[in-house]
């Protein structure tokens, strides 16, 4: 219009979506406006949407007997002009005990923003992994091990898992056994390379070599042979509305609420003893120096 004013009204922006405010979690991404509208129904369908896993809550809807752990807590501090700055490094990992696994990590300020930020990043990592009854020495025709032997390398470290016959358990070490549990694998040989006490490339390592059991190519002979299912036993598929859905990511919610709160006083009470271990504390105490060396010499 020339010479006048523009007409009131919407001037050229989107109009925004109506948002009902009871909901906690509105979709917005192509993938969690699919599970919102009930067209995929499972964790499986999901990963193999070729859509990316944008939205946490989608994993809280689809896996609601998700577990998390967290593996790492470490404090990073730096001196700068203004004084003394302490960040928080977490690892954390996610599992459903069925052929489901995921692991973050995050940095931040403060304890409990930072835990829930690693364990959110650890579902977007989210992966489907193979497993089997691929030990010689077992014929049970269950999948509670591997299918094949696996690798992972994160920095230094080589973890190495091979199948084990039903009832060895799991005799690997103390962190991959967290992933390993979390992926529902229950009995497996391992081994460790490198510099194995570094928590998070021991971990990020266990969860790579569980990754790579989909990268091998298996035929429908050995899937037979070996018993080798991807994902779950028991698919879960919701059908459910979405109040239901916002049910179950308040319920989640509280549980990782309370993983904070507890995780929040045990790092309190180890600031208070001043035995908390800053990054790489949990390397070995160095050995003396070259003069002193040369002294004792």
């Amino acid at each position: 219009m020339v010479g006048g004013r523009r007409p009131a009204g919407n001037r050229g922006r989107p109009q925004r979506e109506e948002v009902n405010p009871a909901l906690d979690w509105v979709p917005k991404t192509t993938l969690g406006k699919l599970v919102y509208e009930g067209e995929i129904t499972s964790m499986s369908e999901a990963l193999r949407s070729r859509h990316v896993l944008k939205e946490a809550e989608i994993v809280d809807i689809l896996l609601p007997e998700m577990d998390d752990e967290v593996l790492d807590v470490n404090m990073v501090q730096r001196m700068t002009d203004s004084g003394r700055r302490v960040r928080f490094a977490i690892t954390a990992v996610v599992g459903n005990g069925d052929g489901f696994v995921g692991m973050g990590r995050f940095k931040g300020k403060e304890v409990g923003p930072s835990i829930r930020k690693a364990i959110d990043n650890a579902k977007l990592n989210l992966v489907e992994i193979k497993r089997g009854c691929g030990s010689w020495e077992c014929g049970c025709g269950n999948s509670h091990t591997i299918p094949f032997a696996v690798s992972g390398k994160a920095g230094s470290v080589v973890a190495t898992f091979k199948p084990a016959p039903q009832g060895v358990g799991l005799a690997v070490g103390n962190i991959p056994k967290h992933v390993l549990r979390l992926a529902g694998i229950s009995d497996a040989w391992g081994l460790s390379k490198g510099h194995s006490k570094t928590t998070v490339n021991y971990s990020f390592a266990s969860f790579y070599a569980m990754q790579n059991t989909t990268m091998v190519k298996v035929t429908p002979k050995q899937a037979e042979q070996l018993h080798i299912i991807t994902g779950p036993v028991k698919p879960i598929y919701l059908d459910t509305s979405p109040e239901e859905y916002n049910h179950i990511i308040q319920e989640k919610k509280k549980k990782e609420d309370e993983l904070i709160k507890k995780k929040a006083k045990e790092i309190a009470d180890k600031k208070a003893s001043g035995d908390f271990s800053q990054e790489g504390g949990d390397r070995p105490p160095r050995g003396p120096r070259n003069d002193d060396r040369r002294r004792r010499s």
